[in-house]
Formats: C-alpha cells, sequence, structure tokens
C-alpha cells in the first residue's frame, strides 16, 4: 500500500473474461483499499462476491467521473488507499478513468497501476499481425459515413490498425472496411478468454460471408485488427496495374461510373476512389 501521509489511486486491470486472470496483487489490493471506484458496482459486486470480499464501492462512469474527482481527493488526502476498476479489462483504455487519472495526478497524488488483462494485447498477441508497430483507434464511429471516412482517412496507414466492435455494428463495420480498404488482411478476436473465444482470420468480405453462414460468428464483443497497407512499391505497381484496367474498360467504351464499379469489385478500395481516378484517365485520353 502506499507508504506516504495520503493515500494513493490503484489503477486495477480486472479479468475481460476468465476470472482467474485476475492477478494476485490485484485481488490482494481490491481486499485492501478503503474505496473501490467501479464503472459499475453491480457488474464489480460480482467479482468481488467471487473473490469473498465486501469493500465499499462507488460508481464512476462518463457521466459522473469530473464530479467524482474531488470527491475522490479527499479521500486520499484522508491517508485512504482507492482502487479504480472498469467493467473489464484496464481502466482508461476505452474506458472511464482519465479525467480521473490526470487530476489526481496534476494534484501531485500518487497513481499505481496495477497491470493485467486488456483485450486489445491479449489480441493482438494471438492474431499473427504485425506488433512492433500499431494503432489503437478505440471504437470507430457509430454511423456508416462517417466510420468508412474514418478507415479511408487510415488506408495508408503501414502499421496493424486496432479497434474494437460491438456485436450489433459487427457486419456494418465489416462492410465498411471492404469498401475503404479492399483486400486488406482483417482478424477478429471474439469473446476473449471466454467459453466461445474464437479467432477469425481473412478479407472483410470472407469474414462477413462467414458470419452469413454462421450468424453465432457475429455474436459477442471483438476486437478488429487490420493489417497495415502494403510497401509503397507494392502499392505503385498495384496502382499501375489498376490503371491499366481502368484505360481497357474505357477503351471498350464502358462509363467512368462502370469502370469504378468494377474496379472495386474485382481490386477493394472505395468506388469513389476508382471513379476519380477513372475520370482523370479519361480526361487525359
Amino acid at each position: 500500500m502506499s507508504d506516504s501521509a495520503y493515500g494513493a489511486l490503484y489503477v486495477v486491470a480486472t479479468p475481460i473474461g476468465n476470472l482467474d486472470d485476475l492477478s494476485p496483487r490485484a485481488a490482494r489490493l481490491l481486499g485492501e483499499v478503503a474505496l473501490i471506484a467501479a464503472e459499475d458496482t453491480r457488474h464489480s459486486a460480482r467479482l468481488l462476491r467471487h473473490l469473498g470480499l465486501e469493500r465499499p464501492m462507488l460508481s464512476l462512469h462518463e457521466h459522473n467521473e469530473a464530479a467524482r474527482v474531488a470527491q475522490l481527493a479527499e479521500r486520499l488526502v484522508a491517508g485512504d488507499d482507492v482502487a479504480l476498476i472498469s467493467d473489464a479489462g484496464t481502466p482508461l483504455i476505452c474506458d472511464p478513468g482519465f479525467v480521473l487519472v490526470r487530476e489526481l495526478r496534476a494534484a501531485g497524488h500518487r497513481i499505481v497501476p496495477v497491470p493485467g488483462p486488456c483485450a486489445l494485447v491479449a489480441g493482438l498477441s494471438a492474431a499473427g499481425l504485425p506488433t512492433d508497430r500499431f494503432t489503437f483507434i478505440g471504437f470507430l464511429p457509430a454511423k456508416s459515413a462517417a466510420r468508412r471516412a474514418r478507415l479511408e482517412s487510415l488506408a495508408g496507414r503501414d502499421e496493424t490498425l486496432v479497434c474494437y466492435e460491438s456485436p450489433h455494428r459487427i457486419r456494418a463495420t465489416l462492410e465498411d472496411l471492404a469498401a475503404a480498404l479492399g483486400e486488406r488482411r482483417v482478424v477478429l478476436a471474439r469473446e476473449l478468454t471466454k467459453t466461445f473465444e474464437t479467432f477469425l482470420d481473412g478479407s472483410a468480405e470472407m469474414l462477413l460471408a462467414r458470419m452469413q453462414e454462421d450468424p453465432d460468428q457475429a455474436r459477442g464483443e471483438f476486437v478488429v485488427m487490420i493489417g497495415g497497407a502494403p510497401p509503397r512499391e507494392e502499392t505503385d505497381q498495384a496502382l499501375l496495374e489498376a490503371d491499366r484496367l481502368l484505360a481497357a474498360l474505357l477503351a471498350e467504351g464502358v462509363g467512368v461510373k462502370q469502370a469504378a464499379s468494377v474496379a472495386a469489385r474485382v481490386l477493394g478500395g472505395a468506388k469513389k476512389s476508382w471513379y476519380a481516378r477513372a475520370q482523370a484517365l479519361k480526361d487525359a485520353g
């Protein structure tokens, strides 16, 4: 525990599914702190019951986090140690806690990480995609137009991209991935550490087809991992081949819109990008 006159805030990672993944240190601290700030106290109460613990709890979520800062700061000044936990995984990683940690650290309070389960790290560790560099983009926008625009803005990034997605949006997200990034490799980690943990691997279109065949594959919470853009030399060669295809279609009298549709279907990528390229070729010719 904290060795200063003030208490410390312990940022404690909790299981994302399998309760055996809670570290002994985390379990000990949850039994020792004066207060647990939890995203959902009802959900966290089940974890404490599993551990045979009874501790005072306080809700801390996106709607009340700012209002809780002063209250928790008072407890630390009084010498109480506090644990911050989310519903699952590591707090602050697409979960509440950023405002609290930022303000308490700025005020000079001691913040202690207690590492453990994190869905994005667990997913990456078993996906078979490069992990020397990756970008975590949290949750994509809920609406398709904004989601597709976000994906198109990331199309040139050559590192692995990682996001979270919910079961009710996973199909729509895969459709936008196919439109924006074409045949890029995608790995879906579903229900990590739980009974029906599954890794699905392929293009976005392939994964959509898999879910069409087996709707159960669209259930659960997802970590979506997307392979980076190919090296520039490969991209340049692919564009040359794409231009040849578009030019051949235009030479046969196919319209710009239809040529763009064929290119998007055969080569992947956004139809509007192929439309602009086909129009440029037609104007140049």
